[in-house]
């Protein structure tokens, strides 16, 4: 079955030019494109895509209050959002994590890494290269909330906050197995348990969370 996708983007030549990229894959689908972020949420709605590829800077409604839109309809709970950035360190990156982004992506990317971003975004992974997310996070996240202020953290065993620390620093789950002396199957287990306990729809929200909960600390 064909990953079926939008593509939201204000500038027509950019616009038009990643859905003739992404559609010319046998195994993703094009199924509209947006100028702003209000027609992308209204495209969302009417044709349920796998993955909405939002740039953030849109007139009007920008790509983050549609992310944010997008991720809160019950009725879009299976579509995705990749965002796309000018720069590695966009002030409004992690704001769109924040908002539901599943990852991001820079806009110079390579053309196969963008199809693949894709891919790995529609099979419900999170996009989040450890690095750039470790200088969004210790730039622009100044305030963590409180953690006694998370009930749902109670519900986690001492395993399982060490493995919610651990995605939160951007480390994979062949990484974490490999850092707490464990089997991969049985770090892949954990994680699901953390996402399932904590209501997560995907490993980029539980980055945000972990942070403003103050699991772990910018810079650490």
């Amino acid at each position: 079955m064909s990953i079926r996708v939008i593509v939201a983007d204000d500038q027509d030549l950019v616009r038009a030019g990643l859905a003739g990229l992404l559609a010319s894959e046998p195994d993703i689908e094009v199924v509209g494109q947006a100028p702003d972020g209000e027609q992308a949420v209204q495209l969302a709605r009417r044709s349920r895509p796998d993955v909405v590829v939002m740039d953030i800077r849109m007139p009007g409604m920008d790509g983050i209050e549609a992310t944010r839109r997008i991720a809160a309809d019950p009725e879009l709970s299976d579509t995705r959002v990749l965002v796309l950035t000018t720069y590695d360190a966009d002030e409004y990156v992690f704001e769109a994590l924040r908002a539901g982004a599943s990852g991001f992506l820079l806009k110079d990317a390579r053309a196969e890494v963008l199809i693949e971003a894709v891919r790995v975004v529609a099979a419900g992974e999170s996009l989040l290269a450890p690095s750039a997310t470790r200088r969004l996070v210790e730039r622009f996240v100044s305030s963590p909330v409180a953690v006694v202020a998370q009930p749902r953290l109670d519900a986690l065993t001492e395993r399982e906050c060490e493995v919610f620390a651990l995605i939160a620093k951007g480390l994979s789950n062949d990484e974490i197995a490999e850092t707490l002396v464990i089997s991969p199957a049985t770090a892949k287990t954990h994680v699901s348990h953390v996402m399932t306990k904590l209501g997560a729809r995907d490993r980029a929200q539980l980055v945000t969370w972990a942070y403003e909960w103050g699991v772990v600390s910018p810079g650490l």
